[in-house]
């Protein structure tokens, strides 16, 4: 595994995610297609706290601290929980960049990394230090196809009575 490649990817992926948000007509980033599904303010806020709360604690579990289990985590109760929805997008997009910088910073810092080193999860699942690295890498590209989805499926609404479909299929 070449680990500053995702290290790399985790750098320049927040731009991304950035500009979609604010990509969003501001009215419509607490839009949701759905009642289940989420807004773009929530996964701003989601990013957040997986950085916070999630990968980088868990990564250094695995690395630095074996034996010891991280904290449990419910991403999904967080939505809910900590009102994303009803957050400035402004601030959230600041508090994930500022988040970001210092898992970057921490990664950066890590001399060494037995990438094979692991923790085990309550349920018995395994997850090594490489496994959380590329996961995290991935995480940020789910996310940025969550806030695709939802520019499309917003600005598909916004059009009517004029129809997207001669772009292609979604």
């Amino acid at each position: 595994m070449d680990a500053a490649a995702y290290i790399t990817a985790l750098t320049v992926n927040p731009a991304a995610i950035v500009a979609l948000a604010h990509a969003m007509p501001s009215d419509q980033v607490r839009w949701r297609p759905a009642p289940t599904e989420w807004s773009a303010l929530e996964v701003v806020n989601h990013l957040a706290d997986e950085e916070r709360e999630d990968f980088r604690i868990r990564l250094d579990f695995a690395l630095n601290r074996r034996g010891a289990t991280p904290p449990l985590n419910d991403p999904a109760d967080w939505a809910v929980a900590r009102a994303y929805n009803q957050r400035d997008l402004e601030e959230s997009l600041s508090r994930f960049h500022t988040e970001r910088q210092q898992s970057l910073t921490w990664l950066r810092g890590l001399t060494m990394a037995d990438w094979s080193r692991s923790w085990e999860g309550p349920s018995g699942y395994v997850l090594r230090a490489g496994d959380l690295l590329v996961a995290w890498a991935a995480h940020d590209l789910l996310h940025l196809r969550q806030l695709v989805e939802l520019q499309y499926h917003c600005r598909s609404q916004q059009a009517i009575p004029y129809r997207v479909n001669y772009a292609g299929d979604w």
